[in-house]
């Protein structure tokens, strides 16, 4: 190797990038306009959604700022409360712009930063060590993988998108900044959704998948093959498209505050985003602001219809989810016949409002041989598809194509549907019948671990977390976490004589701090093992059987939990979904199983004990909640009854948490469910004791079937109000 390797490598052009193009214009246009407030990247790993927001900094003009202030702030307009102000008259200076990442496993201190909590006490000085907010500011913030970072830290990076401003406050200490950045998330739904409320408070959204064109794909990997070999001749090729986007970039700026938004364009966002439901106003604003930066960005000064289109498209799949069911996605036909519909309303009015005119009927719909108000010529706005939005500067992507994944809610759901063909081949042909649809959810019964977790933050059971009331102090193990001051000062109060104390000051040393101990709840892993035999379908309770699981399903994704599913019915059991995040995934396996032939009880508990085993080895701290919904019945292979209950006691043997849902119906019933409960040291509840709202369930608790045992040797499961 040469020396030149040791220099910055030069960032893979934007320019370059093959296809993506919803993805870079998304950008570019909060590039434009920041105010839109960022854009969310659904999608698969492997699309160079990180290579394209790099390359997108490298496009960013310099930032001054003044020399030696940690908060960036600009010379010509300095935050009149950057913590490290005032400033004065200090020295001006050029960077470039930052793309700073925030890693899944960030803590809370490392994203708006630090108190030095021994200083500010002991020396009564504000001691802040900025976080990446801080570092962000007038840049951009690239967090990938959004989706598995807990909520509360997601609504802290979403509030100061919001705002512009951080906010850290601590023990009476109390330190603003601003935090103005290009906000980029990315997630893989497949590991999990994030909540509607959080959706929507994300500007934009784009789904992005790898190109199927043998073409595309094999442009790609000639390019990256060519930058790899050698990035500095590569990036130099392309100086030229890089430069010309840039200067676009100024120049949709400089455009921007002349863009007019007409009353037309007004009317048209607002009939879009009723005629979606969407919730609340900031779609409208999101949609008002994309419109307008799409118009700049293609060098007018009015905002047209296909603006408006571009914009709704961009603007409101996301928020068209309401439930974790539900797949983000916007209907591209129903789009185009509301803004048909508000051409046609702006014609009638155009013409009711005109001169006497005795010829209203003309084929064009006005005077001009257009569709009053359209925006674009007739032609253009039929069903065979409407105009694109502005094309990226890039001859090259032209030429090898580009990836348009649109339309996410039709083809979103087919991956689900691959592992399906394997459970019809359990049963037999002749004993399988057709799945059912589930019945409508219900809000369920919280079902909790027993004892004290310390796993990841959620809703579910107790647990020692980051988050939660303070339960007690402890002496801190490495890096001092939320003081507790009253244990701190009652540890240096018997010392203070011996140290010298002078006047009514407090001595306080590193020795006597404490961290305050909190409990709070985690999410756990919810693994669900469901009966789909013969005796589950008679009398046609399948239905409902699916409709209960389906209700626990969602109570898992709003406790942050993660799932699996295990499915047994002919000659054995089959794991349907690994565990995972993403209950959507769950449903669709749900809605897809079919019923029939013999109860192999056993095989599904063994199946269950033999996945939470290697679970555990792959996140001890997560415990996990086996949920068994069956009518407890046990019919396949020798002694079935016998096999069920020594599979049940295995896992009862391993402190397994666990839940039987008993399925049995009719006036006759034998009570199987309730002695495999027994026999896994759990509870039992029926399908309408689940119900939160039902008068007939009944808080139960195993401790007093089963006294004689440990707290941890006893997975018992309680259930309380959600």
């Amino acid at each position: 190797m040469t020396a030149t390797h040791h220099t910055t490598t030069p960032q893979y052009p934007f320019t370059a990038v093959v296809g993506m193009s919803d993805m870079r214009l998304s950008l570019l246009l909060n590039a434009i306009s920041p105010a839109i407030g960022g854009v969310l990247v659904r999608g698969e790993k492997g699309t160079a959604k990180s290579t394209i927001v790099r390359g997108l900094t490298a496009l960013m003009p310099a930032v001054d700022v003044i020399g030696g202030c940690r908060f960036a702030c600009a010379p010509a307009a300095p935050d009149p409360g950057c913590p490290d102000g005032p400033h004065g008259s200090g020295a001006a200076e050029s960077r470039p712009t930052r793309m700073v990442e925030l890693p899944v496993g960030a803590s809370e201190d490392r994203l708006v930063g630090a108190l030095d909590i021994e200083r500010a006490l002991s020396e009564g000085v504000k001691a802040f060590e900025p976080g990446l907010l801080a570092a962000a500011h007038r840049g951009i913030l690239y967090v990938d993988e959004v989706n598995l970072l807990h909520d509360h830290l997601v609504d802290l990076l979403l509030d100061a998108a919001a705002m512009g401003a951080s906010y850290v406050e601590r023990e009476g200490v109390s330190v603003r900044h601003a935090a103005r950045f290009l906000l980029v998330g990315t997630m893989n739904p497949e590991e999990g959704e994030l909540r509607p409320q959080l959706l929507d408070r994300f500007g934009l959204t784009v789904e992005v998948a790898a190109s199927r064109e043998p073409a595309q794909r094999v442009e790609v990997v000639r390019r990256r093959l060519a930058y790899d070999a050698d990035p500095a001749g590569f990036a130099a090729r392309w100086a030229a498209e890089e430069e010309e986007l840039r200067q676009r970039i100024a120049a949709a700026r400089e455009l921007l505050p002349d863009v007019v938004l007409g009353d037309q364009a007004l009317r048209q966002i607002a009939a879009t985003c009723a005629a979606f439901e969407v919730d609340g106003m900031r779609a409208d604003i999101v949609m008002a602001r994309t419109a307008t930066a799409l118009a700049a960005w293609a060098g007018r000064t009015d905002v047209l219809e296909e603006d408006v289109r571009q914009a709704a498209l961009l603007a409101l799949p996301h928020r068209r989810r309401r439930n974790p069911f539900d797949a983000p996605g916007l209907d591209e036909d129903k789009l185009d016949e509301v803004l048909d519909e508000c051409g046609a309303d702006e014609a009638a009015d155009e013409h009711a409002d005109g001169d006497d005119d005795p010829e209203p009927d003309g084929p064009d719909g006005g005077p001009d041989g257009g569709g009053p108000g359209s925006g674009r010529p007739p032609q253009e706005g039929g069903p065979d598809g409407p105009p694109p939005g502005p094309e990226l500067p890039h001859q090259q992507d032209r030429e090898t194509g580009q990836t348009a994944p649109q339309a996410p809610q039709e083809t979103e759901p087919a991956p689900q549907s691959d592992p399906q063909p394997q459970p019809q081949t359990q049963g037999g042909a002749a004993g399988e019948k057709p799945a059912v649809g589930a019945a409508e959810p219900f809000r369920t019964r919280r079902l909790d671990v027993p004892g004290l977790g310390e796993g990841a933050d959620g809703r579910r059971s107790r647990a020692r977390t980051a988050h939660g009331r303070t339960t007690g102090a402890r002496r801190p193990h490495g890096a001092l976490g939320k003081l507790h001051l009253a244990a701190t000062v009652q540890a240096a109060a018997p010392h203070q004589r011996t140290r010298g104390r002078r006047g009514t000051g407090l001595v306080i040393r590193r020795d006597d701090l404490r961290e305050a101990v909190r409990e709070g709840r985690e999410g756990n892993l919810v693994l669900f093992v469901v009966d789909a035999s013969g005796s589950m379908a008679a009398r046609k309770r399948m239905g409902a059987v699916k409709g209960a699981v389906l209700s626990l399903l969602l109570d898992a994704y709003q406790r942050r939990d993660k799932i699996g599913m295990i499915t047994f019915r002919g000659t054995g059991a089959e794991l349907a979904l690994p565990p995972t995040s993403s209950v959507e995934a769950g449903a669709a396996r749900l809605e897809q199983l079919p019923t029939g032939g013999r109860t192999p009880l056993s095989a599904g508990l063994l199946r269950a004990h033999e996945v939470l085993r290697v679970e555990r080895m792959r996140d001890p701290s997560r415990r996990p909640l086996l949920v068994v919904v069956t009518d407890g019945r046990a019919t396949g292979g020798p002694e079935p009854v016998v096999r069920a209950h020594r599979s049940a006691r295995l896992l009862a043997a391993d402190g397994i948490a666990s839940v039987v849902v008993d399925c049995e119906a009719g006036p006759v019933r034998l009570g199987l469910a309730g002695e495999l409960a027994r026999e896994l040291r759990g509870t039992a509840v029926t399908l309408e004791e689940l119900r939160a709202d039902s008068v007939s369930a009944l808080v139960r608790d195993v401790r007093t079937a089963h006294t004689t045992r440990t707290t941890q040797a006893t997975p018992r499961t309680t259930r309380r109000a959600a």
